[in-house]
């Protein structure tokens, strides 16, 4: 079937073999409220995973700290056996706490576990790329990111890691990590209205290096911007669809993982690919 991610294009992760198209899928929102627990409607959850891929998604981003472990256990009962041509991309860096918190899990007994969990939970031998997450809740925090990404790379060197990737880090940690392994990817907050990373991607573009923008619209804080509606208005999309089709046209090196719960809000969101910004409407979104 003709899908619009077509209208996306790809791209090669730098090292490797690995071609993604770019529009994939995040799958956080798979959880139930507070990315805790089970969604009120597993069967739609099932269904909004197996539609994503039979419209070409070949990229999906989860964590077993998502539920916990509820995400990846849907992901598996939907689409095991996986397509071989699927790219499960994972972060380790983090656990829950009772009180439904996020903390940081980065020792080496956890980075560990973390990846078992991973394993188990998808059903899998190997992670096609897991993504070592650290900092704050939505911004880096400068500090070495030896200790816990030499561990990924010694699970990398045993086969249970195929690639590795960084999410919440700055340039200077990139440049720490790529003297310990190869880094195929970079995940940072970044947005219409938050342009701070917007060098370092041009200089990940230059290596080969995947951006993937999280939180393209605000995240559990949504991007409030009447000049953001009024140009989605104009174009009858929704603001999320114009937020993607921006980032798209953004750099060749930036995927997209947006996410949802909803069948028909996949569709919206994958309907962006196909849009083409005027000169104007990419000035009225830069100036933002």
């Amino acid at each position: 079937m003709t899908s619009p991610l077509n209208a996306a294009g790809t791209f090669t992760l730098a090292g490797t073999a690995i071609t993604l198209n770019r529009m994939g899928y995040g799958a956080m929102q798979l959880a139930g409220p507070h990315v805790w627990g089970l969604p009120k409607n597993v069967d739609e959850a099932i269904a909004v995973l197996r539609h994503a891929v039979q419209a070409g998604v070949n990229h999906i981003d989860t964590s077993d700290f998502y539920g916990p472990h509820v995400t990846n256990q849907i992901i598996r009962q939907a689409l095991r056996p996986y397509p071989n041509d699927l790219v499960i991309v994972t972060k380790i860096g983090a656990r829950r706490g009772e009180d439904k918190s996020w903390i940081p899990a980065l020792s080496r007994q956890e980075i560990i576990a973390g990846v078992q969990d991973n394993l188990r939970n998808l059903g899998l031998a190997a992670l096609d790329v897991v993504n070592l997450r650290v900092g704050g809740p939505n911004t880096p925090i400068e500090g070495s990111i030896a200790e816990p990404l030499s561990v990924l790379a010694e699970l990398k060197k045993q086969g249970l890691i195929r690639h590795l990737g960084l999410s919440n880090v700055t340039a200077t940690q990139l440049a720490e990590a790529q003297k310990i392994t190869e880094i195929v990817c970079v995940q940072n907050f970044y947005n219409i209205a938050n342009r701070s990373d917007d060098s370092y991607i041009d200089q990940l573009a230059a290596q080969g290096i995947a951006y993937v923008p999280f939180f393209p619209l605000g995240g559990f804080t949504p991007l409030q911007s009447s000049a953001l509606n009024e140009a989605a208005n104009s174009l009858q999309v929704t603001p999320m669809q114009l937020a993607l089709a921006w980032l798209l046209q953004r750099a060749p090196n930036i995927l997209l993982i947006p996410g949802t719960s909803s069948r028909t809000h996949l569709r919206e969101n994958l309907a962006s690919a196909t849009l083409r910004l005027s000169p104007e409407t990419l000035a009225l979104l830069e100036n933002l």
